[in-house]
């Protein structure tokens, strides 16, 4: 199997060294118009990093702290203008949705920004590159660095379509499929309800959890999910559909 361009082997010391995309090429690919390369180095350089490069002057905490803010602040009008009937409690939830931290790492996927990501050795070889909280907290700093470079417009254009790929796998996820099934089977007195685990999967840093849902005694649903809460869904989902209960509707 061919290698990654990003990675650099060694035969004669017969090791696979790990070399991350430059800010300029990830600016280029991703089509970011970037002034200032400073501002997206340091939105890609964990602490860890920095502990090990003394010449790596800050790391992307504060960025991702401002990122946070400006993300909180574009999802909620995205939102507020893309469901124009729907209630506030929704709107709430659905923002939630989509700013915490297992969703920001979704998008950082796509973006690939893991090849990016300039993490210390202990680190990189422990499976930061493709671990959930350091992927969240990159897409942050990263739409800090770009508020900070080229100001909210640019930062909507690129936020936007990145969030209406993702519209319809959210709205089904604040419909909450397992309070939805609690209702049903609370309502015919099936209970109880209970989730299990049946299987997990992949490395330590990303796992993949199988879940089955038993109503009544009875296995009524199975999900998948790269945590117990999603695969919960899923399996909940699962059930809903088995037992032949639509969807809750749209806003």
């Amino acid at each position: 199997m061919a290698l990654p361009e990003f990675w650099e082997v060694s035969m004669t010391l017969n090791t696979t060294k790990r070399i991350a995309e430059s800010a300029s090429d990830l600016s280029r690919r991703l089509g970011l118009p970037f002034s200032n390369l400073a501002l997206l180095v340091r939105a890609l350089t964990h602490r860890s990093y920095v502990n090990e490069h003394p010449e790596a002057v800050e790391d992307n905490e504060r960025l991702e702290f401002l990122g946070d803010a400006v993300l909180d602040f574009i999802v909620g009008a995205w939102v507020y203008q893309r469901f124009p009937e729907m209630p506030e409690g929704d709107l709430t939830k659905m923002r939630s949705a989509l700013v915490r931290n297992e969703q920001l790492a979704i998008f950082a996927r796509e973006l690939d920004l893991g090849r990016a990501l300039r993490l210390g050795r202990g680190e990189a070889a422990s499976g930061g590159h493709d671990r959930d909280n350091l992927l969240g907290s990159t897409f942050e700093a990263l739409v800090g660095a770009l508020y900070l470079d080229s100001g909210l417009e640019t930062v909507n254009a690129f936020v936007d379509p990145i969030l209406e790929d993702s519209r319809e796998s959210v709205l089904s996820e604040i419909r909450d499929p397992k309070s939805q099934l609690q209702e049903y089977v609370q309502s015919r007195k099936l209970l109880p309800i209970r989730y299990h685990v049946v299987n997990t999967s992949g490395p330590e840093h990303a796992l993949t959890f199988e879940i089955e849902v038993e109503v009544a005694g009875q296995i009524k649903g199975r999900g998948t999910g790269t945590s117990k809460s999603y695969a919960e869904h899923a399996a909940a989902q699962d059930a809903l559909s088995n037992l032949g209960v639509s969807k809750m509707g749209a806003h």
